[in-house]
């Protein structure tokens, strides 16, 4: 779209125009979300508004509501931190923002997280309910010991493992991770799943939001998701009293283990999806690796 588009058809909208998301719109982007008590901090905004694009609607100059957008290799994205101020809801505001971003990202298939808000405007728009994810957060209480079989160990990630967690996110996500993954990498801190000298399994840790949040968690499936649980274990343990988030997509069997050590289920989201059908994306995508934990729910 060009940089601007303004809208002037009335009083009300006199002044009501619509831009590209820029840097300079995080401070007052992050007001917004702190007015639904969202608990990004600016440099969660920051991140986000790196790796993907958005648009913004202004009037009078101020920011009124926002709308982000990720590309995922070709022919995949996703959407998120659509925000428009209680103020000034009913406007259609939201829906412009909606538009701007799918017409950014075409044809290609898209997802989203929503909430019970934002549902009804997403199925006007296309999106269908093609999955869920569980969101768990709180205080670490007494951790729960995760043993492995012999020829497993985790270990801390070096350089010349990117390659490797880079492809297992693709496949565990059924996403092009490449430019994401090595901007976590940088971010946080991770730690690797190694069998015989092979990863089969990693986790990140990072500052977000309240306190820290365990995502992306990507294991080779097993039973009782124990090595998922190993993955979620490291970051838990000797952290005790601290606030811990992590995002699970449906499926997993975590939800016993992890409400036992401190973290409590807070909501359950729907995910949905736009040019494709909703069955083609239920479940996980691949056989043999799975997602446990979300980057987040708006860049999954």
């Amino acid at each position: 779209m060009n940089d601007d588009c303004v809208v002037s058809a009335t009083p009300s909208t006199q002044a009501l125009h619509y831009r590209n998301f820029t840097p300079a719109d995080i401070p007052t982007a992050h007001a917004l979300s702190m007015t639904f008590n969202w608990p990004h901090r600016p440099e969660d905004w920051q991140f986000a508004v790196e790796q993907g694009t958005g648009f913004v609607a202004a009037e009078n100059s101020v920011v009124i509501g926002t709308a982000l957008c990720w590309k995922y290799g070709t022919d995949r994205g996703s959407l998120g931190l659509v925000i428009v101020s209680p103020e000034h809801q009913g406007r259609g505001i939201g829906r412009k923002l909606m538009e701007l971003v799918l017409e950014e990202l075409g044809p290609r298939i898209t997802f989203l997280h929503a909430t019970p808000a934002g549902r009804p405007l997403y199925e006007k728009l296309g999106f269908n309910v093609c999955d869920s994810l569980d969101q768990y957060q709180g205080n670490v209480g007494e951790t729960l010991p995760v043993t492995l079989p012999d020829d497993e160990r985790l270990r801390p990630a070096t350089i010349t493992d990117s390659p490797a967690l880079i492809e297992l996110a693709t496949r565990a996500s059924g996403l092009e991770r490449k430019t994401m993954v090595s901007a976590l990498l940088e971010k946080g801190e991770t730690v690797v799943l190694e069998r015989d000298s092979e990863i089969i399994g990693f986790s990140i840790l990072r500052r977000f939001g309240r306190g820290q949040v365990i995502g992306p968690v990507v294991a080779m499936r097993s039973r009782d998701d124990l090595r998922a649980k190993a993955l979620i274990g490291y970051w838990l343990n000797g952290r005790e009293g601290q606030f811990i988030r992590i995002d699970v997509p449906c499926g997993a069997s975590l939800a016993d283990w992890l409400v036992a050590q401190g973290p409590k289920c807070v909501d359950t989201t729907v995910k949905m999806v736009r040019n494709a059908p909703a069955v083609a994306h239920r479940g996980a995508p691949d056989p043999v690796y799975r997602l446990y934990g979300l980057i987040s729910q708006a860049m999954f």
